[in-house]
């Protein structure tokens, strides 16, 4: 099953940019158009700072619509924060200045929505499983979720308050086994800088990650992943003095050029 789950993530978030193309009103439940024109019109371009919060695990895909939205938009800049989504929310909710926050699953972003500092609702906008990175080789020969508790092999995995690390947790939960990780992360970026690095003999990344690392890693599938699905959303925020900026690069993601970039990531639809 090695790297299945990602082809398939890929391959489902290739459908939905062919059905978002063929939709006239696809993504408008928040109000937001995610027509590509919206985008693309000169007559409606934004310029001014937008800042965006985002997941770790976005960095390669939101870095590109990033150039995108400037590209679309002469005048603007779009500076990025990404981290784990909870430190994300926890710096928003403190006051750091944002305008769009992208979160990694749906309960970050509900303690955003709690707390008030969503404009509107929150829009999804993709999807990523979890997979199993190991240095090239596999010294360890870890072929399974099960394997990861063999003595002697230093696991790193997200912490627990972190969306790749509450999705581990279920899968602990669901599978009866216990992990015994010789770190716990504050992004799934850092877990997979563990494994390429040399530091770790293996950890627990969105396939999305396995995907960007090459052939730094190897991923190793295993089925107790599908049922622990981890769905992204995104929202303008409350304080935003760019909104009009804000809604339009949520539009940007939304939209089919977004899903498509997205989609080349092993993001699957939401």
């Amino acid at each position: 099953m090695k790297r299945v789950l990602g082809i398939m993530a890929a391959s489902a978030l290739a459908l939905a940019v062919v059905t978002g193309c063929s939709s006239s009103d696809d993504n408008t439940s928040d109000g937001n158009t995610s027509d590509a024109s919206t985008t693309s019109n000169a007559s409606d371009s934004v310029s001014g700072t937008l800042t965006v919060f985002a997941a770790a695990s976005l960095k390669n895909s939101f870095t590109e619509l990033g150039k995108e939205f400037e590209s679309e938009n002469p005048g603007s800049t779009v500076t990025f924060s990404f981290a784990g989504s909870s430190d994300l929310i926890a710096q928003i909710t403190q006051g750091a200045p944002a305008d769009v926050f992208a979160s990694a699953d749906a309960a970050n972003m509900t303690k955003a929505t709690d707390a008030s500092v969503v404009d509107g609702t929150p829009s999804d906008f993709a999807s990523n499983t979890l997979t199993i990175v190991v240095p090239p080789g596999n010294p360890k020969g870890i072929t399974s979720f099960a394997d990861l508790t063999k003595a002697g092999t230093q696991l790193v995995i997200c912490a627990p308050q972190v969306p790749c690390g509450a999705a581990t947790k279920k899968v602990e939960d669901s599978t009866g086994e216990t992990l015994a990780p010789v770190s716990e992360e504050s992004s799934v970026t850092d877990v997979l800088n563990k494994v390429t690095s040399g530091q770790a003999d293996a950890g627990i990344v969105y396939v999305t990650d396995a995907k960007s690392a090459g052939d730094k890693v190897e991923s190793i599938d295993f089925p107790e992943a599908v049922a622990v699905v981890n769905l992204y959303q995104i929202a303008v925020l409350k304080d935003s003095t760019n909104s009009t900026a804000a809604a339009k690069f949520v539009d940007l993601v939304k939209s089919p050029k977004g899903l498509a970039v997205l989609g080349s990531a092993g993001f699957a639809a939401p």
